[in-house]
């Protein structure tokens, strides 16, 4: 297995089967930035309202994985062996939830915190190990630690303009980057901890300033 992660932001990806483990990976497509065909014959839960979400409620066709990035076959067996033959005859990737060693790739247990994603997989040798992994570091990546990453990301650009030199830059990048940070915004209030690292910033800007 090669781990790998997928920019689908307005990619189209399809997805058959409306059932549970569907409207999951449908769900997860979505917050993804992706596109959605959903083809079932159950009816549109409300809850998936989103305007990139395409609801057909027919019955599977070949012509359904037209113009996909990656397919997700969460049908029954029989139907899942036609998506996955179908979506190789055209080229495109799929997985099928039912038999993930039959398709191109795995879909990894994940925890998302804003912009910080991990994922943990088995290769499918034992999905209820990676959903427990899953929990632990849900445990231990809180929301103040997709705060910090929101924080790193806003901040790096004003600290890649403000040092010229790149390995003051990269020591102060390093150093936001430190775990006492995650503690402050635990403790502190998001604007506190955002004001101390841009005093660091500021700091390190103007001693690179001063004539030596």
């Amino acid at each position: 297995m090669f781990p790998l992660f997928l920019n689908v932001q307005d990619r189209l990806c399809v997805v058959i089967g409306g059932g549970p483990v569907g409207q999951r990976k449908t769900a997860a497509l979505l917050e993804s930035g992706a596109r959605v065909r959903m083809v079932c014959l159950e009816n549109r839960p409300p809850h998936l309202d989103s305007p990139r979400l395409e609801w057909i409620t027919e019955r599977y066709a070949a012509g359904h994985l037209h113009g996909a990035a990656l397919v997700f076959a969460a049908a029954s067996g029989e139907v899942n062996q036609r998506i996955v033959r179908d979506a190789r005859s055209q080229g495109v990737w799929v997985n099928a939830a039912d038999d993930p060693a039959n398709g191109d790739f795995y879909v990894p247990a994940t925890v998302r915190r804003g912009q910080f994603t991990a994922a943990i997989g088995t290769g499918g040798a034992a999905p209820g190990l990676a959903q427990a992994v899953r929990l632990l570091l849900e445990s231990q990546f809180d929301e103040a630690f997709g705060t910090w990453v929101a924080l790193l990301s806003e901040l790096r650009p004003l600290v890649l303009a403000a040092i010229p030199d790149a390995p003051q830059r990269r020591a102060l990048l390093e150093r936001l980057c430190q775990w006492d940070w995650l503690e402050r915004l635990r403790r502190e209030e998001q604007s506190a901890v955002r004001a101390a690292m841009m005093a660091e910033i500021a700091a390190l800007a103007r001693r690179s300033a001063d004539p030596v």
